[in-house]
C-alpha cells in the first residue's frame, strides 16, 4: 500500500477523543491510524481472496509502521550500534550481547503496549 492509504493519524494526545472506529481504524500504544477504505479496496485488489480490513493492513504488513512503531527503524539501528561494534573484536560477546538485546527491547516493548511487539514484528 502506499501511504495515501492513510486518511488520518492521531498520536496519543490527539486520540482521547476519538471514536474509533474498527471498520476504518487501528489503535496502537494509544495511537490511530484511519485508513482511507476506499483507496485501500481500490488498491487491495491486487490483494487475492484477502478480506481487507485495518487489523488485516497492519498486522500483515501492508500499511503499517517501519519496525515495531513509529521511530523504530531509526532507535533499532542507534541501540544495536554499541553492540555491532563488538562484532570484529570480540565475537562471542558480539552473539551474546545482541541476544540479550533482542530479547529485553521485545518485552520492553511488549510492555510499553505497542502492538507488533506484541503479536510478532511482520
Amino acid at each position: 500500500m502506499t501511504e495515501q492509504a492513510i486518511k488520518t493519524l492521531y498520536c496519543p494526545n490527539c486520540s482521547s477523543d476519538i471514536n474509533v472506529n474498527p471498520e476504518k481504524m487501528v489503535v496502537d500504544n494509544g495511537w490511530i491510524i484511519e485508513y482511507d477504505m476506499d483507496i485501500v479496496k481500490f488498491i487491495g485488489q491486487r490483494i487475492a481472496g484477502a478480506h481487507i480490513t485495518p487489523d488485516m493492513l497492519f498486522d500483515e504488513g501492508y500499511c503499517t509502521w517501519n519496525g515495531i512503531y513509529h521511530g523504530d527503524y531509526i532507535d533499532s539501528v542507534k541501540e544495536r550500534e554499541k553492540i555491532t561494534s563488538l562484532a570484529k573484536s570480540n565475537p562471542v560477546l558480539y552473539l551474546k550481547e545482541m541476544k540479550s538485546w533482542a530479547k529485553e527491547r521485545t518485552e520492553r516493548l511488549q510492555n510499553e503496549g505497542w502492538r507488533k511487539a506484541k503479536n510478532g514484528d511482520k
